[in-house]
């Protein structure tokens, strides 16, 4: 049965209102129900695929005859190619919801490729932005008529997409702001990665920790490399940083608070240890080994984070986080000081005892939540 009904149906099977037969009738049925209408990952994979390969197989053919077409043709396939996806998707929503699913979302992914064309089928030079922002919004409209997980992957993605391109093209040139953006960013990914609570679990909350997992690490490595590309630029304004701090911080801490709740202090935790790590990287030196503490600190509080709420994806994060930090420690601090045949020799044990090491811990660690779970 759905997990967002398994906490309510004990609190009433505890408080007498449904008696424990019943409470196991309803997980039969509910069993027996998501058995016959969930689609098997063999399923999911061919739609996926077949999406995936039906969107690009049109925007090819689109491409290969544009140059033939009149302006009035092409803003005409435009058109087509947005709408036809979603009205696939509403005509076969009762009969196979899976390929509704599929369909909406590559009427989505159209929307981006329509707003954009057309932008160059009228030669228009606007702040290029708001071409993003038109496809959160069209997201957005998405998300509030079908309420599935890939309008809501759509919107969350585009929506920062969107304040990210604004901040970029208003702090062009200007130096502070790459590092107001990276700590935006990979605080949002944090977010996203903790999304995911017990009883509120979703697939919209999954799709959401799937972005923040994949995002973390490229997020991590923006943050410590951004401040050198922006060092001879001229400051941005104060009155520009302060509005960026704001929303840098604010908005991913404000939709912390709406999906976690109470739990929200763990990511203000996590706020603190990305200003920090933001502060270290714009005094970043290569062998500076502040720098390695502060992930190392980072990785140890994500598994932690992961053993609490019993999310096996933030011990495996955080145990893949620490051995990459301990293996950049390795090559920046540690591999120049020893002869070539010592530092293979100190390579290659430390990717055998320290892999070992790690592996075991990550398995201990995720046999524990299996324990509590069970």
């Amino acid at each position: 049965m759905p997990e967002s009904w398994r906490g309510p149906l004990e609190r009433w099977i505890g408080a007498g209102l449904i008696d424990p037969s019943t409470g196991d009738r309803i997980r039969a049925f509910e069993a027996r129900r998501d058995q016959s209408q969930g689609l098997r990952w063999p399923v999911r994979i061919a739609v996926s695929f077949g999406a995936l390969m039906l969107g690009a197989g049109v925007l090819l053919f689109v491409a290969a005859h544009w140059d033939r077409l009149s302006p009035a043709v092409r803003f005409e396939m435009v058109l087509l190619l947005v709408a036809v996806f979603h009205v696939a998707g509403a005509l076969i929503a009762e009969r196979f919801s899976g390929l509704s699913i599929a369909f909406h979302a590559v009427g989505t992914a159209s929307l981006g490729a329509g707003i954009f064309l057309a932008g160059q089928i009228f030669n228009l030079q606007e702040h290029w932005p708001t071409g993003i922002l038109l496809w959160a919004g069209g997201a957005w409209a998405g998300r509030a008529l079908l309420s599935d997980w890939v309008q809501t992957a759509f919107a969350a993605l585009l929506t920062p997409a969107w304040l990210a391109s604004e901040w970029l093209v208003a702090t062009e040139r200007m130096r502070g702001g790459n590092r107001i953006l990276a700590e935006g960013l990979l605080l949002l990914s944090i977010t996203y990665l903790t999304a995911d609570l017990a009883g509120t679990r979703s697939r919209a909350r999954r799709a959401l920790v799937w972005m923040g997992a994949l995002a973390l690490f490229p997020c991590t490595l923006y943050l410590v490399f951004a401040r050198g590309w922006e060092s001879l630029l001229p400051a941005t304004p104060g009155s520009w940083q302060a509005l960026g701090w704001l929303a840098a911080f604010a908005m991913p801490l404000t939709l912390a608070f709406i999906l976690r709740g109470r739990g929200v202090w763990i990511n203000l935790v996590a706020a603190l240890w990305v200003f920090v790590g933001g502060t270290l990287a714009g005094q970043f030196v290569e062998k500076d080994i502040r720098t390695y503490l502060w992930s190392a600190i980072g990785s140890i509080a994500l598994v932690g984070w992961g053993a609490r709420e019993d999310r096996r994806e933030g011990i495996n994060w955080g145990v893949a986080g620490f051995g990459l930090t301990v293996l950049g420690f390795y090559f920046s601090n540690v591999m120049d000081k020893l002869s070539r045949s010592a530092s293979l020799v100190g390579l290659g044990l430390l990717f055998l005892g320290g892999g070992w090491l790690l592996e075991r811990t990550r398995r201990r660690l995720v046999a524990q939540i299996g324990r509590g779970a069970a």
